[in-house]
């Protein structure tokens, strides 16, 4: 963990910017004599990259310049889903401006998190925001925006002998195959040990090999979602296939996500499930390692329907004000600086949320020439908000956390008692006795 301290200022906000400031003004925080936010607010992230490049003590300098009477403390942190899931349970632990918990029901929003205004109003200038919004309120905006699949290394690729890109789990494991006998590097690497990776990383591509908006909604209420060649299956099952055929690292205790990258970009790994906010950060370990940036490749997850590939693309973290801040005015402002005026989203190569931003970034540019059909996912039925959270937490297996993949890992490559079969048949009792419970 990490901070900064500095006295910070606000971009002026242009005009399609506005509504945020109205949902909120008339609550809790200062304003200095000629009406502009003032105080002091603390921001949690979890770029720990973009505090040791210096990225973010240059956002302070911009935002300084037009409101000096702001102090923003910042913290980065490691291991920021299982820490700020800690924080949260003292109102003043978690900050002013922070990225929400994945794991964190959008029922649960109110309770912790400032409304910015209705969808509908929000909805005029932002991307991404009615899939997370509760009771037609928003209370978050993302950072950015990505899409979900598999980010691999062409150069690899390229001297394993691979010509085509797999659209199938089996393809992908032949792909990794060949990786193993015709080159030096690691086929797939987990990053069991950091674990984060093994969370929403490998979840969100559920609903690209359901290919709809709904595939989400659907396992709140599926009752054995690892049978069948449903979508948790098919992705769980093919990270089971890796590691069991041994295409993945012979140690994951000693993996390391920071180290990772360096490997990635040296030729030392193939291929990793990521979102494709990671090309750019792998470009840059490239740069710094002194290989081609250009051999760092995203593709969507080797799945397909009728010969149709999808890819559902969403909000990154997502960005909220802690409802017991003191200084609401000013994380107000902050927030909008970074979603609609700083280049968090470009440097970062995801799909800006702000609407006035229309590009889109380099490295979904193979994804649309391999004709992948992107999509959101649906919001959450009336009613039913935080329903799959909370199934989640109840049959203990985390869809967004570590944990029961961890144990998928472990089972694969015989630490654990048990095979594939027996492992999904516990996911599905487990399941099963929640979605009985709680979806009725």
């Amino acid at each position: 963990m990490a901070s900064r301290k500095a006295m910070v200022g606000l971009v002026a906000a242009a005009a399609t910017t506005a509504l945020l400031l109205t949902s909120c003004s008339s609550g809790s925080g200062e304003s200095s004599s000629d009406g502009t936010p003032s105080g002091e607010i603390t921001f949690l992230s979890n770029r720990t990259d973009l505090e040791k490049d210096g990225t973010f003590d240059r956002y302070i300098e911009e935002f300084n310049e037009k409101y000096p009477d702001v102090t923003v403390n910042y913290e980065t942190i490691t291991a920021y889903e299982d820490d700020i899931r800690t924080r949260m349970s003292t109102p003043n632990g978690y900050g002013d401006v922070l990225l929400i918990p994945d794991a964190l029901g959008v029922d649960e929003y109110p309770d912790f998190f400032e409304p910015l205004g209705t969808v509908e109003e929000m909805e005029q200038d932002y991307r991404f925001v009615d899939d997370k919004a509760f009771d037609g309120e928003v209370y978050a905006l993302a950072i950015g925006g990505n899409t979900f699949g598999v980010l691999y290394n062409k150069a690899v690729w390229e001297e394993a002998g691979i010509t085509e890109l797999p659209t199938t789990p089996e393809d992908f494991l032949a792909d990794l195959k060949l990786i193993e006998e015709n080159t030096d590097a690691i086929p797939y690497y987990t990053n069991y040990k950091d674990g984060w990776p093994l969370g929403g990383q490998w979840t969100d591509n559920f609903a690209g090999v359901g290919g709809n908006g709904d595939v989400q909604n659907e396992l709140a209420e599926d009752p054995e979602p690892w049978t069948d060649g449903k979508p948790a299956d098919v992705v769980d099952g093919l990270l089971y296939d890796i590691v069991h055929e041994g295409l993945s690292e012979p140690d994951p205790l000693t993996t390391n996500w920071e180290q990772s990258k360096n490997d990635f970009a040296t030729g030392k790994i193939g291929s990793m499930v990521l979102g494709s906010w990671a090309v750019s950060q792998f470009q840059d370990a490239a740069k710094a390692a002194g290989t081609d940036p250009a051999d760092v490749g995203f593709m969507a997850f080797p799945s397909n329907i009728d010969g149709q590939q999808f890819a559902k693309i969403g909000g990154d973290r997502r960005l909220g004000i802690n409802v017991n801040s003191k200084n609401k005015e000013a994380a107000e402002a902050w927030m909008e600086f970074l979603v609609n005026d700083s280049d968090f989203a470009a440097i970062s190569g995801m799909i800006s949320s702000s609407k006035k931003i229309d590009e889109l970034p380099e490295n979904l540019a193979a994804l649309q020439e391999a004709n992948v059909e992107f999509f959101e996912n649906n919001p959450e039925p009336e009613g039913k908000e935080g329903l799959l959270v909370k199934v989640a937490d109840a049959s203990q297996v985390d869809v967004w956390g570590q944990n029961y993949r961890r144990q998928l890992i472990d089972t694969a490559r015989g630490q654990a008692g048990g095979d594939k079969a027996s492992f999904f048949d516990d996911l599905n009792q487990r399941w099963s006795a929640a979605v009985d419970q709680l979806a009725g």
